[in-house]
């Protein structure tokens, strides 16, 4: 934007030394932010987001498709299924489109609406709405969570405080067994738990992504948004003034001060903010928004929510702090107008590169074979001359079957007068499984002078219609 996110300056602690002269650390320490809970349309919206993708990533690995687990990445056979479909290590290109949509989708939709998928989808922030549900379970509202970490160690502390972090741990474990669970499956994980009977790296990974859920969501929360995550620092670059942000209507809420219901506002010379400081107790990141846009903000809207709500009791509108960009809230064009400004250049080019890469990915996927084949050629001996003086060449044909279907194969060669395969084999291959054969080429010596010739390798399903894949080669006459 042409304003760039306010930074909140650090101001320096002071303290006294022994010898009475005063210290200054410019170390802040961090204080704990007891979020206020809020009621409202975004917070439905952030609870349907919370819902819905833990449904996706906790229920995925169960589902079953053609008797196996619907979505798994088995690294060990270096077989991925996903429903239907079987991925191969060949197929890394679709992974490396499909991280360039997730890349390029991310600047298209923070250019349009800002941090949008920070504030309602980002793992960080669903793990950390989960884990202050399990806190506000346990402690209570905000002030008493407040109160309790206040208050000295005591039996009913200590209850508390070993049940939420117990439920925290457990829920932390179900996220670490779930992920594990995508790569080996599920079902034998639940099976081999009662003795359990995990590999290292099982036990790693479980361990590893359940302690990173607990210390990041838990324990760290808003500080992982603001220290390391790597987004709220560049996400300026692609923000501009009509960019979608959360903003606080200056010139409607100031000058700010407490007023009785009902009171005549111009009279009092006051503005709509009534400064309850109620959207500063609800923001998860502990900002005000009221001092502009922070880098801090993950424009959840849980402060748009509060401050409505307020509205609603004091019988004003609604839209003291709302979603706008900075050129509406400015006065340069109408709100109602803000979806016309998408027609801008940043966002024109990011959904041409979309188009352009997923048309790509969709487009070979769309021509992709349901079978691979690679053709090696015995470089031990080039050339050999059998008893009946044809002369031959030995390869070998590795055929990898991608269907969830057992297919059966007819091999043929072609490219010199007369080149044939010595024994034709009916190659039988099972589903989501590869085969190696061997294979012998015999031509006679007239048809294959000195030198090499290129030759094709047809492989070809015996199934109506049959499919097909022609795979290039060499032959080395004498």
């Amino acid at each position: 934007m042409s304003v760039p996110p306010r930074t909140i300056p650090i101001k320096p602690v002071a303290a006294t030394a022994a010898d009475g002269s005063e210290v200054v650390s410019l170390y802040a320490a961090q204080k704990k932010i007891y979020p206020r809970s809020v009621h409202g349309r975004f917070n439905n919206w952030r609870i349907a987001a919370v819902v819905l993708t833990q449904l996706v990533f906790l229920g995925l690995p169960w589902l079953r498709w053609d008797g196996r687990q619907a979505v798994n990445f088995d690294l060990v056979e270096r077989k991925f299924y996903l429903f239907g479909l079987i991925f191969w290590p060949q197929d890394f290109i679709y992974l490396a489109a499909l991280l360039i949509l997730c890349a390029f989708g991310l600047f298209w939709w923070t250019t349009i609406a800002g941090r949008l998928w920070c504030g309602y989808s980002c793992p960080q922030t669903v793990y950390t709405e989960i884990m202050l549900w399990i806190e506000q379970w346990t402690e209570g509202k905000h002030s008493q969570r407040s109160k309790l970490d206040q208050q000295g160690w005591s039996l009913r502390k200590l209850r508390i405080k070993l049940c939420k972090h117990g439920l925290m741990l457990a829920f932390s474990l179900l996220t670490g067994f779930t992920l594990v669970g995508y790569f080996t499956p599920i079902q034998q994980l639940l099976a081999a738990l009662p003795h359990f009977d995990y590999g290292p790296w099982e036990l790693f990974w479980i361990f590893f992504y359940a302690a990173c859920t607990y210390l990041l969501a838990g324990v760290m929360r808003e500080q992982v948004c603001q220290y390391m995550c790597p987004y709220a620092r560049f996400q300026s670059v692609m923000f501009d003034a009509d960019t979608l942000v959360i903003s606080y209507d200056a010139a409607r809420g100031e000058p700010r001060g407490a007023r009785k219901k009902g009171s005549d506002l111009q009279q009092q010379q006051l503005g709509s903010c009534i400064n309850c400081g109620i959207c500063v107790q609800v923001c998860p990141a502990g900002i005000d928004i009221r001092d502009g846009l922070q880098h801090e903000c993950i424009g959840c809207a849980a402060c748009i929510d509060a401050c409505d709500e307020v509205m609603d009791k004091m019988a004003y509108p609604r839209g003291l702090i709302r979603y706008t960009t900075e050129n509406a809230l400015n006065g340069l064009y109408p709100e109602s107008a803000i979806l016309s400004r998408l027609r801008r250049p940043r966002v024109v080019l990011y959904s041409l590169l979309l188009l352009l890469v997923s048309g790509a990915a969709i487009t070979s996927f769309s021509l992709r074979k349901p079978f691979k084949v690679d053709v090696m050629r015995d470089r031990a001996s080039l050339v050999q001359e059998t008893g009946e003086g044809l002369l031959e060449n030995s390869y070998q044909l590795n055929v990898i079957n991608t269907t969830s279907q057992d297919q059966q194969f007819i091999i043929s060669v072609s490219g010199l007068s007369g080149i044939a395969i010595a024994k034709p084999t009916l190659l039988s291959i099972r589903a989501a499984d590869s085969k190696s054969l061997g294979v012998r080429v015999v031509v006679d010596p007239q048809a294959a002078g000195p030198g090499s010739h290129p030759i094709v390798f047809r492989v070809q399903t015996r199934t109506q219609p049959a499919l097909v894949v022609e795979e290039k080669s060499s032959f080395i006459g004498e």
